[in-house]
């Protein structure tokens, strides 16, 4: 056994993996100090180098396995795992909804302080292509890939088994036309060069939306660009430019110019067909999106009567899915495009009882409660960084009866579940969905009810 004094950077240890962290790391203990390693499974014996040492933690990495877990499998990508769009494909399936499952539970008991009981994980019935939405970096020597774990490097990958096969055709063609014509890809170091990101969007039709995201506001040989992007792509429906000339990781700027053909794509959800843009929230599985939304509905409980509000509305699609059992629905949206896609979406399915406010949502929830609207059920699905507390606030001030809780990070559901609970809203149910196979992220729906 290795005492916590000496354990250190490069260190060689061998330890016995007792669970999981977040991001599917094992997880073990030397003398009272944790060690997350990463490609170990729960139950395996391993010998792995110790990459980074801190008081109370230690990150390390699996360099021999010596005994093995029955739930561990041949990874099935070659790209895998020097590729950071996967984590479990050394894993069965199984054992990953499990990993989820639990990492779920820990999360809202240990720092929701929560004893509401984790439903099973509603596993996907397929792992593969589930991808509607694909984003691929551009570097500046033309590779055309995903980041590597943990960095902004570029794997030049040809082939995910996660993306829809239209945006594989898509990189292909993007990089052909950027070796032919001496295209230069961006540099994130010195913001020189053009090609940033490509951005696919697909639908259950195989149709696909095709963006390419520069750091101008044209391209030179453009209408090459869309014959090669269209030759690969014949399902293509249009051929977006984006200008982003800002130093951020953020993919997308504010500037659209249609290339060829459409701005967006329809997708059909339910019984519903929506109309997407490119900067429009979308759930990326729309499999799962499925059966996400039949949960939300279900903890909803809408009879007919109730108004229903809708936070990060996005495109407008949970709402709008809820419209026929509500008396009014009312959606808020930052992204002045997913608001108009929203409002749009409304009309073609001849909704009547819906409307959109653009805005940021802790202004708008704070504007429609000082108002006087007392919804019934509030529906909210933020981005990963959660809820604001001004919100939360907002939304306790409406005093709806049911509070639907729509996450894809437990860690910020958890926090915000205990922020909840302490202005008298607590967890009554709460199920996992497995948006994201082989990734490390899980959806999570939540059931609140106000304390009576």
């Amino acid at each position: 056994m290795v005492a916590v004094q000496e354990l250190k950077k490069n260190q060689t240890i061998e330890v016995r993996i007792e669970g999981y962290a977040g991001g599917g790391a094992g997880v073990a203990r030397i003398d009272g100090r944790v060690v997350f390693v990463h490609g170990a499974m729960r139950g395996e014996v391993v010998r792995a180098l110790v990459l980074k040492v801190n008081k109370s933690f230690a990150y390390a990495k699996a360099t021999e396995i010596l005994e093995q877990s029955a739930h561990r499998t041949t990874p099935d990508c070659p790209y895998y795992p020097r590729c950071g769009g996967c984590s479990f494909r050394h894993m069965e399936y199984a054992e990953e909804k499990q990993l989820k499952r639990e990492r779920v539970q820990d999360a809202l008991r240990r720092i929701g302080g929560s004893n509401v009981q984790v439903e099973r994980i509603i596993g996907a019935d397929s792992i593969f292509r589930y991808r509607n939405k694909s984003i691929w970096p551009v570097t500046p020597n033309g590779a055309v890939g995903f980041y590597r774990a943990r960095t902004h490097d570029v794997i030049n990958a040809e082939h995910c088994l996660l993306v829809h096969p239209a945006a594989e055709k898509a990189a292909d063609a993007l990089r052909g036309w950027m070796a032919q014509w001496g295209v230069p890809g961006y540099d994130e170091k010195t913001g020189k060069g053009l090609v940033r990101h490509l951005f696919v969007r697909s639908n259950t039709k195989g149709e696909s939306l095709i963006c390419v995201v520069a750091n101008d506001d044209s391209l030179p040989f453009e209408g090459e660009l869309v014959r090669a992007l269209r030759g690969d792509c014949p399902r293509a429906v249009g051929v977006v430019l984006n200008t982003n000339t800002e130093d951020t990781n953020v993919v997308l700027g504010g500037h659209y110019r249609t290339l060829w053909g459409s701005d967006r794509i329809d997708d059909t959800l339910g019984e519903l067909t929506f109309s997407i843009s490119v900067p429009s929230f979308y759930q990326i599985n729309h499999a799962q999106c499925e059966k996400l939304y039949a949960k939300a509905e279900e903890y909803a409980g809408l009879m007919g009567g109730e108004t229903l509000l809708d936070l990060y509305c996005g495109a407008g699609t949970i709402g709008l899915s809820m419209a026929k059992h509500a008396d009014r629905v009312i959606g808020a949206e930052i992204v002045p495009e997913a608001v108009e896609d929203a409002r749009a979406n409304a009309l073609r399915n001849r909704i009547r009882n819906a409307e959109f406010l653009c805005g940021d949502a802790s202004e708008v929830a704070a504007r429609l409660a000082a108002e006087g609207l007392l919804p019934d059920v509030i529906i909210v699905d933020p981005p990963r960084k959660g809820l604001d507390e001004e919100v939360i606030r907002a939304i306790v001030t409406m005093e709806p009866l049911r509070v639907v809780y729509v996450s894809c990070d437990p860690a910020t559901l958890a926090r915000d579940v205990k922020r909840f609970s302490a202005l008298g809203y607590e967890a009554m149910r709460a199920c996992p969905v497995d948006m994201f196979p082989r990734a490390d992220h899980v959806e999570t729906v939540v059931l609140l009810s106000r304390n009576t």
